[in-house]
């Protein structure tokens, strides 16, 4: 179901060639620039991304908060958008109250924590940025430790696109907040990112989710939910999908043996806008047909999502098949194309084109 003012996204007439990040249909649903927020504790990062968007980034299920002698703490990054409900909605700017507005860009703002204990949790958020508001406390001393930290951890991920806001002059003489302006750089414009389309899809995992509820009914369960920023290519509702490395797990030997995850798109989203097809850019929630207990609580982060061919079966392979209420063990016994043949260690009754669910033993479980 399309929310009110959404460009139509047809799934049969998508042309990736012809793609852009500024192209309607896809910045009416989707955010195509990520920009963080970065600088020291309590320099007013959060409270920024709320003033800019009108959403708080810790509300969003991507950020926690705990209160800390004083200040807020933001723990993990969160995330908030940049872009009105309507397509075009009626300008507040005093003296153009009758002109409508017209979206031109549709961002994400990426709101990284400022403390020194959670420079990790920094530098994750900095992966996926295309430009960074430094922010700069006006009645504090520049620059402060994680300042310097955080710039120097953007230029490191050689991202050149940043502007500097010097925050809080209302707490500070005007003639202090002149003094300090003076040696802070000015705003820098922060063009459209260049973005590869035509490649084969490739997704950097952030957060990962379980989004069921206990108390659901079987048919209300939902797959694993990843969440993260596409470097490249178009990811697709029913596309098939891989995780690598996947799980990840030691033998006897203390071999390290990975297993990648075989999965399917079933939806996407950006911010609460469905999509058919998300591009690069902005943050992107990846619903998926995965056990969810491999996406919760972040097991994901720092995992690819890339394209995969499907779930692979080898001859002679066991397998568990779910069949209505009934579980029961099968082995592959032949194997053409996109078909396999199971025999059942059991019978059960079923009809053609009942849903069945497949799993494989990993690790003594099966996933």
């Amino acid at each position: 179901m399309s929310r009110k003012g959404l460009m139509e996204q047809d799934l049969s007439k998508l042309d990736v060639t012809q793609l852009h990040p500024l192209s309607p249909e896809v910045i009416s649903r989707q955010a195509t620039i990520n920009i963080g927020t970065i600088g020291h504790v309590a320099h007013g990062k959060s409270t920024v991304v709320k003033a800019i968007s009108g959403v708080q980034a810790e509300v969003v299920q991507t950020a926690f908060k705990v209160e800390l002698t004083d200040c807020e703490l933001s723990l993990k990054w969160g995330k908030a958008y940049g872009s009105g409900k309507e397509d075009s909605p009626m300008c507040d700017v005093p003296g153009f109250e009758n002109c409508r507005m017209k979206l031109l860009r549709h961002v994400s703002f990426v709101d990284c924590p400022g403390h020194d204990i959670l420079m990790a949790t920094m530098l994750n958020g900095a992966a996926i940025m295309d430009g960074a508001l430094l922010l700069i406390a006006a009645n504090e001393s520049c620059p402060q430790p994680q300042t310097s930290e955080h710039l120097a951890a953007v230029e490191i991920m050689r991202l050149q696109h940043i502007i500097i806001l010097q925050n809080k002059v209302d707490l500070i003489q005007e003639n202090v907040a002149i003094n300090q302006h003076e040696a802070i750089q000015k705003f820098i414009e922060i063009p459209i990112p260049e973005r590869n389309f035509i490649s084969p899809p490739n997704m950097i995992v952030i957060r990962s989710f379980d989004v069921n509820k206990p108390g659901f009914e079987v048919d209300e369960i939902r797959g694993g939910v990843a969440g993260g920023s596409i470097l490249k290519g178009v990811l697709r509702v029913n596309q098939f999908i891989e995780v690598r490395p996947g799980i990840v797990v030691k033998d006897e030997s203390g071999n390290i043996k990975c297993t990648p995850i075989y999965s399917r798109i079933v939806s996407l989203y950006a911010e609460q806008n469905e999509l058919q097809f998300a591009v690069p850019g902005g943050l992107i929630g990846v619903g998926t047909t995965m056990d969810p207990t491999l996406t919760r609580a972040d097991r994901l982060v720092g995992q690819v999502l890339e394209a995969g061919k499907g779930f692979k079966a080898a001859k002679a392979e066991i397998l568990m098949l779910n069949i209505g209420s009934m579980s029961t063990g099968a082995r592959v016994v032949a194997v053409k194309n996109d078909l396999a043949k199971l025999q059942l260690t059991s019978p059960v009754c079923t009809s053609r084109g009942e849903k069945i669910a497949l799993s494989r033993r990993v690790e003594k479980h099966w996933r």
